[in-house]
């Protein structure tokens, strides 16, 4: 590939898309960012059309270079499936001559291996949801579907939120154990028992999608001391780290040294119990493991998703990871 043709680098979360249109030398010749991307509550075909938007403004900006790879990491490209159906209809549109469309997770686990070698490692990211993906130098990988409890899963701030919620109600009426969540929970939005702020997410009053603003809180109730709320980042420690632990293993990765990224606004928050709880987890089940959040933008992993693809020279992939560091 040569410096006059790009890669086209999309990450698209439920929050927000990033684009950005690099040159094989990793020169960086435009970036945008636009809306979340969401099609099992949109379709595809308008979740697509809110990525061109972003995309067309990424392309102007790069003057409209020749694209010789698209790279696409998209949340709720859950299942192979999924990236089948989602790669059909980006190559519809025509933005590149190739295009490989994954899972989120793996930007975050292209971004956060420094080795600028073939990808091998895995990633655990726990944002609004859990996910965890790995994947070895010849492209195996291994991953989960993330759907979800039917899916087994268990966390990500959705999680905590609605356990939060469990555990305060009950400790108010009398059910459960007493916690200081009982109180916080309500106070953040103002209200003065678990009974109004039930009602109110009953009746509307605090818009369902604000719940998530309760995982934080809980943090901050673990912190203080309380056993209830510790109790849930305990459980989530483990969580990350048997993930981690279990994907390592499929990989055969256990018993030799392995890079474990751990990404999402909750992990990268670095809460001193979490933090702690993840390493000390993954020391068990994963002595060998070598855990490190990630704080470079998850775009970036899809550029060099891209860039691999294309098989970039080493020193492209720096000067890329330079300009977004």
């Amino acid at each position: 590939m040569g410096v006059s043709t790009a890669v086209l680098a999309i990450d698209a979360g439920n929050s927000k898309t990033d684009v950005a249109v690099v040159r094989a030398d990793g020169e960086v010749a435009g970036t945008a960012r636009g809306g979340g991307f969401r099609p099992p509550a949109t379709g595809v075909e308008r979740a697509v059309d809110t990525l061109a938007e972003v995309v067309g403004r990424a392309q102007e900006a790069a003057g409209h270079l020749p694209v010789a790879q698209v790279s696409a990491c998209l949340a709720n490209a859950d299942l192979p499936v999924e990236e089948e159906r989602l790669s059909a209809a980006l190559t519809a549109r025509g933005w590149g001559a190739a295009v490989a469309v994954r899972n989120d997770t793996f930007a975050v686990l292209r971004a956060g291996l420094l080795e600028d070698a073939a990808p091998r490692g895995v990633a655990v990211v726990c944002g609004a949801g859990i996910n965890c993906a790995g994947m070895l130098p010849d492209g195996r990988t291994a991953r989960f579907p993330a759907l979800g409890r039917v899916s087994g899963d268990w966390g990500g701030g959705g999680g905590l939120a609605e356990e939060a919620l469990w555990h305060a109600a009950r400790a108010e009426d009398g059910r459960g154990e007493p916690t200081a969540l009982a109180q916080a929970l309500p106070a953040h939005f103002g209200l003065g028992s678990m009974y109004a702020l039930i009602e109110a997410l009953h009746l509307g009053d605090v818009p369902a999608q604000r719940r998530h603003e309760l995982a934080p809180v809980l943090f901050t109730v673990a912190e203080a001391g309380d056993p209830v709320a510790a109790g849930l980042v305990d459980r989530l420690a483990e969580e990350v780290a048997t993930m981690a632990a279990v994907a390592l293993g499929r990989l055969g990765l256990l018993g030799s040294p392995a890079p474990v990224l751990l990404g999402g606004s909750i992990l990268a928050a670095r809460r001193p119990g979490l933090d702690a709880g993840v390493r000390a987890a993954l020391a068990r089940r994963a002595p060998l493991a070598r855990a490190r959040v990630v704080e470079a933008a998850p775009v970036l992993g899809a550029v060099l998703l891209g860039l691999d693809a294309v098989g970039a020279e080493a020193r492209a992939c720096a000067r890329v990871r330079e300009w977004f560091g």
